[in-house]
């Protein structure tokens, strides 16, 4: 009951900040709608208003879990370029009311002419900062493929009217936020170091950005018309397909017309595993999410959270030494599925599992040196991404990721066509034992090769209980994704939180090296400090993690859109 009261009061606080003023520039307020929505006949979770408004529309109009995927999805290239994307890709999980469940891996792959020691000098060594900044960062994009095949195969709607929103955003403006107008103002070095006509980078201006400045993208809205008019032909073909590729040929940057024009998305066969009575679907690799996520749930089975609490010393512990693990065997075993063989059988094998968690001593921490990869041979992504929840009247849901890797990729926006493209160069593994810009050790398995796709650890999830609908959840972060999303079920099921408190709970995160727990500032009391020091872990304090945005079914079959207060994100549900 008392959770039941505590979700009514944050409803009715996100109303009356909105019928009070306080909404999003041009959001209208006919909809239940802010950081907590409760509603029965459709939900959007977004990172950011707009992008949000339009996939509710959407809905409202008769559209599908996926129409409105498609709506939102170009909506946030045009609102949200920090993560939002034509020259990134990402994951779908979707979910019919029948309760099949598909997933689409858009991920970015390596150009045709990548080659594995591609970011090395002539020493072998890897060059700093050419797999982040510039166009030969970029892989080649799969975002636009993404959405046109998951429409074509479950769309309901015409593809044009579920593009158009996003071109009106672009042409005729959008009030940005506060948050954004300090990051484009953050960024504003990195974006004139890297085009070669800052003048014409939308994002670039002589003074500073401020809350409410109106920001209007000509090129991006002629790209997206073409896309509207041509569908994928308009971006891997044509004037678009050209304007990028001599985007990459003024610098050092290797994708080509024939690249673009033979990406494709592929379906996958989803993750799945069981936890305390629950269905876990989830992402199969080329992201790491899936196999990631549902070990550690496993893992958590064998220990009593619930009685320990959210935030005691030994549930972070205990979470710490099962990330500890998961990681490690993440860095040797993973990688694209299509020319990697992925042990995913043994990684999730109740027995390997159970090992694992035998080696968990309960009040003292394991050095990451002493935790190595699973041996084959015993068993048989800025953090700048962005996800988005979406469950329609129907009662079909999607979970997608999407991201063009850090903070507006590779700073390098397309003349003439006005967006940026990603950097997810920098997710293979430039040379084995040599970290990313997210401290991701790799090997082998995620090495560069022409068309691979480079490993994510994007974590797209929809969870069922008895058969049915219960959670839609994901999250940027990129390597906190796994653990964000990972701590969020917990909160829910282990801690009986409601779906926004889940989503609001300061998080903490362990990835085997650095070897270290990193923990929201503000997020432990100091007496919980002391004892995980105590038990031998080392604490490193840093800003926010993730952007959580989820729905919840509710016991009574109402949904509860949760978007995290971290950022500008924001939920919208039908009565």
């Amino acid at each position: 009951m008392k959770h039941r009261l505590r979700l009514l009061s944050l409803t009715v606080i996100s109303v009356l900040f909105l019928t009070c003023g306080g909404g999003k520039p041009g959001f209208e307020t006919t909809a239940i709608s802010g950081k907590t929505a409760i509603a029965r006949n459709g939900m959007v979770v977004s990172a950011h208003p707009e992008a949000t408004k339009v996939g509710m529309e959407i809905l409202k109009q008769g559209g599908n879990a996926v129409d409105a995927m498609v709506g939102v999805h170009f909506a946030l290239a045009v609102v949200y370029p920090s993560a939002g994307n034509l020259g990134g890709g990402g994951f779908m999980m979707y979910r019919q009311n029948d309760g099949e469940v598909f997933s689409l891996d858009f991920r970015e792959k390596a150009p045709g002419n990548a080659f594995e020691e591609m970011y090395l000098d002539e020493n072998g060594d890897v060059i700093d900062g050419e797999s982040l900044y510039g166009p030969k960062a970029s892989g080649v994009p799969g975002s636009v493929d993404g959405m046109i095949k998951a429409h074509e195969k479950f769309g309901s709607l015409p593809l044009d009217r579920l593009i158009e929103p996003s071109i009106q955003l672009a042409k005729k403006g959008f009030h940005i936020s506060a948050q954004q107008a300090r990051n484009y103002n953050n960024f504003k070095e990195r974006f004139v170091k890297n085009n070669r006509n800052p003048e014409k980078v939308t994002l670039i201006k002589d003074e500073d950005w401020k809350e409410g400045d109106l920001l209007v993208q000509k090129d991006l809205a002629e790209t997206l018309s073409r896309i509207k008019q041509n569908g994928r032909a308009g971006f891997y073909e044509g004037k678009t397909a050209e304007l990028l590729v001599a985007e990459m040929q003024a610098g050092n940057g290797i994708i080509s017309l024939e690249d673009l024009k033979n990406y494709d998305s592929a379906w996958r066969n989803p993750i799945t595993g069981n936890f305390r009575g629950y269905k876990v679907y989830s992402m199969a690799p080329s992201s790491s999410g899936g196999i990631a996520l549902v070990q550690l749930l496993k893992l958590s089975e064998y220990f009593p959270i619930s009685e320990y609490g959210s935030k005691t010393a030994k549930t972070i512990h205990l979470m710490a030494e099962m990330e500890r693990r998961v990681y490690a065997d993440r860095a040797t075993h993973l990688g694209d599925s299509d020319f990697w063989d992925v042990p995913v059988k043994q990684l999730l094998d109740d027995d390997y599992l159970a090992t694992r968690a035998a080696q968990i001593d309960i009040s003292k921490a394991t050095n990451s040196d002493d935790v190595k990869a699973m041996e084959l041979a015993n068993l048989a992504e800025s953090e700048e991404t962005t996800h988005y929840s979406i469950v329609d009247k129907m009662g079909n849901a999607i979970s997608l990721t999407t991201t063009i890797n850090s903070a507006y990729g590779s700073k390098v926006f397309v003349e003439g066509a006005g967006f940026l493209m990603n950097n997810e160069m920098d997710d293979f593994s430039a040379k084995p034992g040599v970290p990313n810009v997210y401290g991701l050790l790799g090997g082998a398995a995620n090495s560069i090769q022409p068309e691979k796709r480079m490993l994510s650890a994007m974590t797209p999830t929809i969870i069922e209980k008895d058969r049915q609908l219960y959670m839609v959840v994901g999250t940027p972060g990129g390597s906190t994704i796994m653990t964000s999303v990972f701590q969020s079920i917990l909160n829910v099921i282990d801690h009986s939180m409601t779906m926004s408190e889940a989503v609001s709970e300061k998080r903490f995160h362990h990835q085997w090296y650095p070897d270290w727990i990193s923990i929201e500032k503000g997020a432990l009391s100091d007496t919980v400090r002391a004892e995980l020091e105590a038990m031998g872990h080392v604490i490193k304090e840093r800003s926010s993690i993730g952007r959580v945005d989820a729905i919840l079914v509710r016991p009574d079959g109402s949904l509860e859109g949760a978007a995290d207060p971290r950022g500008d994100d924001w939920a919208m549900g039908i009565e």
